[in-house]
């Protein structure tokens, strides 16, 4: 095979078209027998872990995290509530009101 041939072989293959940091197409060929080139998942061992245990780096997202975010958020709710009540309470005594008694 010529050079000019493996040339035009090379231009005819497909291409990857994974989105680009610039927002443009890959141009990569891809990787035989996969649709994304060797930069964009087509190697073996390319890609992000089984599990994605990069979005575990600060546990932020993990199911315990929310749970407890949650858990947080109702105990706030539950103390403002009891604090509001509280002052209700006290204003309907006259406790507090600046008057002498």
């Amino acid at each position: 095979m010529s050079e000019r041939a493996r040339y035009e072989a090379m231009l005819a293959s497909p291409r990857c078209g994974a989105k680009t940091r610039q927002g443009t197409p890959c141009m990569s060929p891809v990787v035989l027998g996969k649709k994304r080139c060797r930069m964009h998942g087509g190697a073996k061992g390319s890609g992000a872990p089984k599990g994605n245990q990069n979005a575990l780096k600060l546990g932020l997202y993990t199911k315990a995290w929310r749970a407890e975010k949650a858990e947080i958020r109702k105990q706030r709710r539950e103390a403002d509530k009891m604090f509001r009540e509280g002052k209700k309470d006290r204003r309907a005594r006259g406790v507090g009101s600046g008057t002498p008694g």
